[in-house]
């Protein structure tokens, strides 16, 4: 029964996990490419190991969850506002001999006694994330467990944010205190636990170095930004358009704004290379602002929405050119591809960069370049 109640949670949280996951990983992703630039592959999994930890500790919290009729019936208060109670029914309920098994054994079964070393353990693995990951002090740890003990208990006290009728579980100060107290027992070992583990600081500049090098995902995180922006475009524009002869060419209309507009008077950049900073510039020489414009236009028109036009000339018939079409798309896609797959000069670039003689880098190679030359200038003017 004991483990029933304790396995019940973590196998919810490990199912939960992917879905609540996949919420967070589009934020983070776009932080982390903003300020760093790319991610270590172990800072990733920290994250995602605190955010499994916390649905963890959640589900912990309220499950398993009784039938609300149930809960209608009961009488107690919800509340348990005596500090330190737990000693004395420890003392009441249960007897410990060190010098025999049998008694420790029988001593850790009673919930007195397991429910006070689990609200301790549930919380060390906080103190440990908050010391090692997010650099926290010890009372910044202490403020930071206290209220997260405080949030598990008000979720208790109002019965799941009101959908029982009463509380399921008591609301215990004593919680408060347990839970703190392991908190800070999880920042107090964590030099011992994170001993062989790299630095928040090795983590961000391992981070920092890989994000000077622009590599796919990065590419990706910034077209879906792209398509948001798009989708938004696209609706002002059918609103704008509508009832006139040219009311389905709002997604063209968009696409002209999005991938040739913005970047021709935003210094190359699309809006979504503006959130992920990155920007185009030639591959050899100056870039030319013509082949720019025709390296969105291939991007946009030929390779990521060909059917916003194809299917404005499906509307005239045109059935023999959209065979054509069609072949034609698919084999520019297939050669882009290919091309992105076999390296050339230690770059991954797609055909229609080499063809326009455009690729992306990472503003923070820019970056990099004009604090050297500002203190260069210090320099020289010393």
């Amino acid at each position: 029964m004991i483990v029933d109640s304790y396995r019940i949670p973590i196998e919810f949280a490990i199912m939960l996990f992917p879905f609540i996951a996949f919420l967070f990983t589009l934020p983070f992703l776009i932080y982390e490419y903003r300020k760093y630039g790319a991610v270590p592959f172990f800072k990733g999994i920290i994250v995602y190991s605190f955010i499994l930890y916390l649905l963890t500790a959640y589900l912990m919290v309220i499950l398993p969850l009784p039938p609300i009729e149930e809960v209608a019936k009961y009488t107690n208060t919800g509340m348990q506002l005596e500090p330190f109670r737990f000693i004395s029914d420890i003392k009441v309920t249960t007897t410990l001999n060190l010098n025999d098994i049998d008694s420790i054994l029988n001593f850790l079964n009673r919930s007195t006694v397991y429910t006070v070393l689990f609200n301790l353990l549930m919380t060390i693995p906080f103190g440990i994330y908050l010391r090692y990951f997010f650099k926290k002090k010890w009372w910044q740890t202490i403020i930071l467990t206290l209220l997260l003990s405080l949030f598990f208990e008000i979720t208790q006290l109002t019965g799941l944010y009101g959908i029982y009728p009463k509380p399921y579980r008591i609301f215990d100060v004593d919680d408060l205190i347990v839970n703190t107290v392991g908190g800070l027992v999880g920042f107090i070992i964590t030099p011992i636990v994170t001993l062989f583990l790299p630095t928040q600081e090795e983590l961000n500049s391992k981070g920092y170095e890989k994000g000077k090098t622009v590599r796919l995902l990065r590419r990706i995180i910034s077209f879906v930004a792209d398509l948001v922006f798009l989708c938004l475009f696209s609706f002002i524009f059918k609103i704008i358009l509508h009832g006139t002869s040219i009311k389905d060419f709002n997604f063209i209309f968009a696409m002209i704004l999005c991938y040739i507009v913005i970047p021709l008077l935003n210094n190359t950049k699309t809006l979504g290379k503006v959130i992920i900073k990155l920007e185009i510039t030639a591959i050899e020489g100056k870039l030319n602002y013509l082949k720019l414009a025709l390296r969105y236009f291939i991007l946009a028109f030929l390779i990521l929405y060909p059917y916003a036009w194809i299917s404005i000339l499906s509307k005239y018939a045109l059935s023999n050119l959209i065979y054509i079409l069609g072949v034609f798309e698919v084999s520019f896609i297939l050669v882009n591809i290919i091309s992105y797959i076999i390296k050339y000069d230690g770059e991954h670039l797609f055909f229609y960069e080499r063809l326009t003689n455009t690729k992306n880098i990472s503003t923070l190679v820019r970056e990099d370049l004009e604090k050297a030359k500002e203190k260069d200038k210090e320099e020289d003017e010393d």
